[in-house]
């Protein structure tokens, strides 16, 4: 167990980080699914729409790198052009 007060405070930061960020990729991990779900394209159009922002807050707080978000908006939009196609 930490002595110092920094130490605790570090802990207790870390902990409330852990969870914040545990929620933030629950929720995006959702928004993928949901898309990889998709029957019609309007749908997945709308979808994307949602996941592109989310991607975009989740890399620019960190959670996940950008270079990340970008290969998932690349996926997911072939995903979606798929459903066009067919």
């Amino acid at each position: 167990m930490a002595h110092h007060k920094s130490a605790i405070k570090r802990i207790r930061q870390t902990r409330t980080r852990k969870l914040y960020n545990r929620a933030n990729k629950k929720t995006l991990r959702l928004a993928i699914r949901k898309i990889n779900e998709a029957t019609s394209y309007d749908e997945g159009m709308t979808l994307l729409k949602k996941a592109y922002s989310m991607l975009d807050k989740v890399a620019a707080r960190g959670i996940i790198h950008k270079n990340k978000a970008a290969n998932k908006k690349s996926s997911l939009s072939a995903i979606i052009k798929k459903l066009k196609t067919a």
